[in-house]
């Protein structure tokens, strides 16, 4: 009897270690699934996007090889590849995938392959091309949203009180409009005290933003274009004396995939784009920024910058064109970073506009955590307008005492909020519609221009 009675109590005893081994393992293969199934940190993000070409931005969990199978989906059954990526710890584990020789107006779809393994999404990825129209058809209708400020609350580097950031669903919001691009209009991450000082710090604000789970749609569902404003730069204000601004344009170009970053003759990140029939001129504010503490003319872009936009503009034939700059241009308000504060290169820039006959010139803007529109008439017909959108997730500005003379009357916005333009009519006869919305999609402002 007592002989049984220890067998059953020792079979016991077993069981229960064979039960924890049981449970142990099954944690540990749940975990090794888990880890299996996010390769992913960040992404993948739809960079820049033209007839023949995309970039496809992503950031992987640790050091990885990653390439892209993708096909045209009215041939699925021939199979491209891109060439393989190697992630690094040393870049953060970003890269970029380019998909080369493409068709016009064609969708695709990828897959994306991480240390030989298939990532599996339901829907799977896909891009679509931009339509080769001029001389064969009307441009095509198409949509760009666009905001700036992005703070992302983290606790631990975060100043204490009430969190800065909020309302991230605004991602969600935008991604649902289906936009065909998305501007990021500066200040599109918010670098803390803990990381100005180092390249690692860098990385890591830009990685803790970017891993946004809200932001993760809207990156991979359109193409992403971006400019920069002081704080992806470096400290608030921060001109192109900045200590680091070479860890801060080395970040830039690693996290964003813009079609170029400067020139051979202006390090920076100034860039150009065109879509469908709007062309894009993307300005640094701050590479170049004459120093705050100097004395005498001051500027923003600079001389050799301010060269190229003209010169851009005067060749273009486009029925819009964008100049995308982080701080206002058109406000007259002497406050913060404003244009106006810069007076001989904002006249300059007027000037040669009107001089050259210039039409249709807007510019896009943000930075000062509220949103406006801004119109001044040039005479004889012509006018410039500044779209300013701010903030997408910082918190908003509750000032309300600036004198700015080309303010559209009702078209100030102080709660969190995105733009959208969209583009329709024949050619010849293209119309935009600038609409904004706060961060659960309600509409608050609307405002037309005709070509």
């Amino acid at each position: 009897m007592n002989v049984l009675i220890k067998i059953n109590i020792l079979s016991i005893q077993i069981m229960k270690k064979l039960f924890c081994l049981l449970l142990l393992g099954s944690s540990i293969f749940s975990q090794a699934q888990s880890k299996k199934l996010k390769p992913l940190k960040a992404g993948p993000m739809l960079g820049y996007v033209e007839m023949t070409e995309t970039a496809v931005w992503l950031q992987t969990t640790e050091p990885a090889e990653v390439y892209a199978t993708y096909f045209d989906l009215k041939e699925p059954k021939q199979i491209y590849w891109t060439d393989t990526l190697r992630t690094q710890k040393i870049n953060a584990n970003t890269g970029k995938l380019y998909f080369t020789f493409l068709k016009p107006g064609t969708t695709y779809k990828y897959v994306l392959h991480i240390n030989k393994e298939r990532v599996f999404r339901d829907p799977e990825y896909q891009f679509t091309t931009q339509i080769n129209w001029p001389y064969r058809m009307d441009p095509p209708n198409f949509t760009i949203a666009m905001g700036s400020c992005v703070y992302v609350n983290e606790a631990a580097t975060d100043r204490p009180g009430t969190p800065y950031g909020g309302d991230y669903s605004i991602f969600e919001t935008i991604s649902s409009q289906k936009p065909d691009a998305m501007l990021w209009l500066g200040d599109n991450t918010y670098l803390r005290p803990t990381d100005l000082g180092s390249r690692s710090g860098y990385l890591h604000r830009n990685s803790h933003t970017r891993s946004l789970p809200e932001m993760q749609g809207l990156l991979s569902s359109c193409a992403n274009y971006a400019i920069w404003d002081d704080h992806d730069f470096g400290p608030n204000d921060a001109s192109g004396s900045w200590t680091h601004k070479g860890i801060a344009l080395e970040s830039f170009k690693m996290f964003w995939a813009n079609p170029s970053f400067g020139f051979p003759d202006l390090p920076g990140t100034m860039s150009y784009f065109t879509y469908v029939d709007a062309e894009f001129i993307l300005m640094d504010n701050r590479y170049n920024r004459t120093a705050n503490f100097e004395k005498g003319e001051k500027h923003i872009f600079g001389e050799k910058q301010v060269e190229y936009l003209i010169d851009m503009l005067k060749n273009s034939k486009a029925p819009f064109k964008f100049v995308v700059s982080g701080g206002q241009f058109l406000n007259t308000a002497e406050v913060y970073e404003n244009h106006i504060n810069f007076p001989e290169e904002r006249a300059f820039i007027l000037q040669r506009i009107k001089e050259e006959n210039i039409k249709g010139v807007i510019f896009l803007t943000g930075d000062r955590h509220h949103s406006e529109v801004n119109k001044m008439d040039l005479g004889d017909g012509n006018c410039i307008y500044e779209f300013t959108t701010s903030p997408l997730v910082s918190s908003p500005s509750s000032n309300k005492n600036e004198k700015n003379e080309y303010q559209v009357e009702g078209s100030v916005i102080r709660e969190r909020n995105f733009s959208t333009m969209s583009f329709s009519g024949n050619f010849g006869k293209r119309k935009l519609e600038l609409n904004y919305y706060n961060a659960a999609g309600k509409l608050l402002f609307t405002y037309f221009v005709n070509q």
